[in-house]
């Protein structure tokens, strides 16, 4: 049998998709291998996700209960003022996340007054001592430039899906808009936070794309979000049947593989997750996850069930500490990451 760590030097969406295809239990083995080579696997880092401004998106992501497109039970609210956030964030470090990320459901950043208060709630949060990371939407290298003065510390922006199935989810921008952004937040030093959603209807062959694409970032993300979509009333995936639980666990060994470095977030859909589930994710490599009541505007499990599971798993938060500084157009090594999902979750 070819050794999987042949594959992951150079991989093809082929390769991937082989990976995808393996014996699930083999599969979960090699990932816990590659695991406990680079990290601590009885740490698993903890973030705390606000919206700051909910509904009215420009785009129309079938997934999304936030676009203005659809009808759904959303409600929208202006972006929210600095005090207001900066009491959610105490609130969230003293539950224990030592990550805040802040969520605005725009199509994209647009200079101006709600920009500037973006910014002064990014210091203000970093000033609480917590890591901080915003998704936005696209943005152009000089906001980026200004995200990092302000020290932000991630950005989110996930590709969603493989290319293949991307026109079939989203219509108002393109897969290489989502890269674009990407290689702006890289060029301003800040680290990268993108991942995608299972679940869309996407075929084995679309999934394995969507993780080649994140695999093929250089450097690759520190942080990737597996995604299982929360179908929300209202959007046109409403209907889409549920995905059988070992897709998600056979995605979050392969991303594990394929991004041995990177922190693997099991982010929107554990809700619909048994515990024994998520137990085979952690143990596959995923290694960071939100905490709290809500994932912007969808359900996450109670702060109280997810304490119970990590006794039961012996599993540890991360300790609270900050990446290394940025060099100048650069984004610093580190091993430890991870940040928000999609805008659903």
């Amino acid at each position: 049998m070819t050794p999987v760590a042949q594959v992951t030097k150079a991989p093809t969406v082929a390769d991937v998709e082989a990976l995808l295809a393996r014996p699930l239990l083999e599969l979960v083995f090699e990932a816990a291998k590659v695991h406990r080579e680079h990290h601590d696997p009885s740490r698993v880092q903890c973030s705390q996700l606000l919206s700051i401004k909910t509904g009215g998106c420009a785009e129309d992501c079938g997934y999304c209960s936030q676009s203005a497109h659809f009808d759904t039970p959303v409600k929208r609210e202006p972006l929210m003022q600095v005090e207001a956030v900066l009491a959610a964030a105490r609130a969230a470090k003293a539950n224990g996340a030592d990550r805040f990320c802040m969520g605005a459901a725009w199509r994209e950043v647009k200079d101006g007054p709600e920009f500037e208060r973006v910014l002064a709630m990014v210091r203000e949060v970093k000033s609480l001592g917590l890591e901080t990371c915003v998704t936005l939407g696209m943005l152009k290298d000089e906001q980026a430039a200004k995200l990092r003065d302000a020290g932000l510390d991630y950005y989110n922006h996930n590709l969603d899906t493989g290319k293949s199935h991307y026109g079939e989810i989203v219509h108002t921008r393109t897969l290489d808009d989502r890269l674009a952004t990407l290689d702006a937040v890289r060029a301003a030093g800040i680290h990268v936070c993108s991942g995608g959603i299972l679940g869309l209807g996407e075929t084995q062959h679309a999934r394995a794309e969507l993780l080649h694409q994140l695999a093929v970032l250089d450097p690759q993300p520190e942080s990737v979000p597996i995604n299982a979509l929360v179908r929300i009333e209202g959007t046109p995936l409403a209907n889409q049947a549920p995905l059988d639980w070992t897709e998600i666990v056979r995605a979050v060994a392969a991303a594990r593989i394929l991004m041995p470095r990177s922190v693997v977030r099991l982010s929107a859909g554990r809700t619909e997750m048994h515990e024994a589930a998520q137990a085979l994710c952690f143990l596959a490599g995923a290694n960071s996850i939100f905490v709290g009541d809500e994932l912007l505007t969808t359900p996450n499990p109670a702060p109280s069930s997810d304490a119970a599971l990590f006794a039961k798993l012996g599993l540890l938060p991360v300790e609270n500490r900050r990446p290394a500084a940025h060099a100048e157009g650069t984004a610093p090594a580190h091993a430890h990451g991870g940040s928000c999902g999609h805008r659903h979750g």
